[in-house]
């Protein structure tokens, strides 16, 4: 007895009204005629959408400073947070006439995350220093093919704030910008 929920079994005989089974129907189908007037728990997803919960972690979004330069130094922390080793990185050195691109001197090259890997734990996202990623809350899309859950640097870069500010405001979310 781990749970507390068993029951002792009846085993005397059924009466005549019992065995006729007429009861057990009857409380049946009050059963199913009840659910007909109950709110349907359904959601029409394209036009409605259900609210997340503030925990919610979904897509991940490299993200931009204010004036659309990349956060992320490629330090690799996030890639040594990740327990299923989903994040891949390159590092290089930033150039001159780049300054505009990048806010350190060095900035992640080549910078992916295989979704298929990744178990959105969120500690990607506490092991970076400097703001560069965040699960956003878009859900993961389906696909067809492998390489297709592949997302590379040009997928997870936010809109740049300048250029495209509404498709930014939406990418970054209720969430992040009550941070």
């Amino acid at each position: 007895m781990l749970t507390n929920r068993s029951k002792a079994v009846d085993r005397h005989p059924m009466t005549v009204w019992e065995k006729m089974y007429l009861p057990a129907i009857a409380k049946g189908m009050s059963i199913t005629l009840s659910h007909f007037f109950k709110k349907k728990p359904t959601i029409n997803f394209p036009e409605e959408t259900r609210p997340f919960s503030p925990v919610f972690r979904g897509l991940h979004i490299l993200n931009r400073d204010e004036e659309g330069r990349e956060n992320c130094t490629a330090c690799g922390l996030c890639a040594v947070a990740c327990p299923a080793e989903a994040i891949t990185m390159e590092a290089a050195e930033r150039k001159e006439g780049e300054e505009h691109l990048y806010r350190e001197e060095k900035y992640a090259a080549k910078y992916e995350i295989n979704m298929l890997r990744c178990i959105f734990c969120g500690l990607c996202e506490e092991a970076c220093p400097k703001d560069a990623i965040y699960l956003s809350e878009t859900f993961a899309p389906s696909n067809y093919k492998r390489e297709g859950f592949i997302y590379g640097k040009n997928d997870l870069l936010i809109p740049d704030p300048k250029k495209e500010p509404e498709l930014y405001q939406k990418a970054v979310g209720e969430r992040a910008r009550k941070k």
